[in-house]
Formats: structure tokens, C-alpha cells, sequence
């Protein structure tokens, strides 16, 4: 009976047909624009392509030019500050939020939307507003000036050791709402039965956050930081709105820097580098992860 059973199972690669027929187009979509357009721009960072693509290779001299280059050292360090501070913030700032609204506020859908608005704009738009806001002659600053304290001073955008910071806050300004969204999700997921078992034990609320509902909302936080970080990754839009990577070159991230040198300085083969340098720093975060996540999983 169990063998006659076996053998009507149907074979698991005609499970599902219509499904795997239906994403071929994605899949070839993906195989050749996204997995062949990345395998290219590899190929072609080993030449010296100038304004069109050659195959004349030179090694490893893009690469040697790319780490020589202060612009591209300092893109890097304005990512990892403006990574690592944008990842802890908009976590801790959004968590906070989605704590306090679950707590059955009055017009919370009015307070959600307000948060959430923001991420329905343009990273342009965001740049162009906080750049307006930050203005030393009308934003900020000249407004508390005009109110009498004339020794204040806040400009970030026009102070190369700080501009990043600025940058940040017109990042966190649109990301948080999106994030605070997310972890409201996740704590409504929540069995109102523990929230119960904590109050009758005594627990105080922080603990019951810290030590029970964090650690049930892992699925959550693993979604939001993967969000997060793709956004980081490709940070452009704002620095160009805001700054257009000055005072100088302060305030320049890998994006523009690409940008800038497959587009104006005509150096596809520079470009190409960068652009591979960033596919490389993704693969390193991706890869462990995606092994610890889903092979471990298997393996157990």
C-alpha cells in the first residue's frame, strides 16, 4: 500500500508546474540582466575602458587607482558612518515609536500616517526640503537667530566635518516611519496571553521587551535591517539633493562616485571598480548571512 502510494506521489519537479512555468520570465530576467550585467562589470573593471567599453586588460591598475584615491577613501568612511548610525537610529528610533503606539493610543492612524508620510516622498524631495531646512540664512538657524540668540550656530551641510551628520538626519527623517511600521506589525504578531503571564509575574515592561518580545520579533528585525541596509548601499539621491557630495568632496559616497565616473569623468574602467568594490562588500555581508539563515536550518 505505502510503495502503491509512493508511486502516484507525483514527482516533485512537475509540482507546482504552472507556478515554475509563470517565473521563468523573472528568472531569465534575473539570470540575464542582474546575475550577466554584474559578471560584465567585473570582466570590464580588469581594463582600461575610458568613455566605451574595451577589452584591453590591465589587471589589477583600475583597483590600485581606485585605493589611491582620497575621493573614494573618504566615500567610504561617510557609508560607514552614515550605515552605522542610520542602522542603529532608525532601529532604536523606530522601535520606540511602534512601542509607544501599541499601546492603544487615541488617534493613533492619524499619528501613523504623519510618521509614515515621509517615506512616500522622493529621496530628491527629502534632500531639496532638508537642505532648505538646514539653510544657515533661513532654516534653522537664521530662524533661531531671529528670535534673539544671535551666536547660534547649526549648518551641517556647509561644515565638512560634520556634513554627513546632516545627511543622516534627512535619512533617518524619511526611513524612520517605514521602520516604525514594520515593528508595529511585528508586535501586534505578539500572543496578548504573554503580555499577560508577564504582568502576572510581575515582570516589569522593559525586561518582557528586552528578553521576550525582541527575541520573538527576530523575523522582523532580520526584514527591517535588510531593508535598511539596501537603502544605505545605494544612498545617492540624498547626497546629491543636499550637497552634491561638498563642502568639497565631504560629503561622497561610493554611489555618486560611480556615478561620477562612468557618466562625467568618462572612466568606465574606474567606474567599473567602484561599482565591483560595492557588489564585493555586499556579497560579504549577504553570503554568511544567507548561510547562517537558511543552511544551518537545513543541516539541523
Amino acid at each position: 500500500m505505502t510503495a502503491h502510494a509512493h508511486a502516484k506521489r507525483p514527482n516533485q519537479l512537475f509540482r507546482n508546474l504552472t507556478a515554475k512555468i509563470a517565473s521563468i520570465p523573472m528568472i531569465l530576467i534575473a539570470l540575464g540582466i542582474f546575475l550577466g550585467g554584474s559578471i560584465w562589470t567585473v570582466v570590464y573593471s580588469f581594463t582600461s575602458s575610458r568613455l566605451l567599453p574595451r577589452a584591453t586588460f590591465v589587471g589589477f591598475d583600475q583597483f590600485e587607482r581606485l585605493w589611491a584615491s582620497s575621493r573614494w577613501i573618504i566615500s567610504i568612511q561617510n557609508l560607514a558612518i552614515y550605515g552605522i548610525l542610520s542602522l542603529i537610529f532608525s532601529m532604536v528610533i523606530g522601535f520606540v515609536l511602534a512601542a509607544l503606539m501599541d499601546q492603544k493610543i487615541r488617534f493613533e492612524n492619524a499619528f501613523r500616517t504623519i510618521f509614515l508620510y515621509p517615506f512616500a516622498l522622493s529621496f530628491i524631495v527629502t534632500g531639496l526640503v532638508w537642505q532648505w531646512i538646514l539653510n544657515p540664512e533661513f532654516g534653522i538657524q537664521g530662524i533661531v537667530r531671529s528670535l534673539g540668540w544671535t551666536s547660534f550656530t547649526f549648518d551641517p551641510l556647509y561644515n565638512a566635518d560634520i556634513v554627513i551628520y546632516g545627511i543622516l538626519i534627512a535619512g533617518l527623517w524619511q526611513g524612520t516611519g517605514l521602520v516604525m511600521c514594520l515593528m508595529l506589525a511585528g508586535l501586534r504578531g505578539i500572543d496578548e496571553d504573554i503580555w499577560k503571564a508577564a504582568r502576572v509575574d510581575g515582570i516589569p515592561m522593559w525586561r518582557t521587551y528586552l528578553f521576550i518580545v525582541i527575541p520573538m520579533m527576530r523575523p522582523v528585525f532580520i526584514t527591517t535591517l535588510v531593508i535598511i541596509a539596501s537603502g544605505i548601499v545605494k544612498v545617492y539621491d540624498l547626497v546629491v539633493a543636499q550637497t552634491s557630495g561638498g563642502p568639497g568632496t565631504a560629503s561622497e559616497v561610493p554611489a555618486k562616485y560611480v556615478y561620477d565616473y562612468m557618466f562625467q569623468a568618462q572612466n568606465l574602467g574606474q567606474g567599473f571598480a567602484a561599482s565591483t568594490m560595492m557588489l564585493l562588500t555586499v556579497a560579504i555581508i549577504i553570503i554568511p548571512w544567507a548561510y547562517l539563515e537558511f543552511g544551518g536550518k537545513k543541516r539541523g
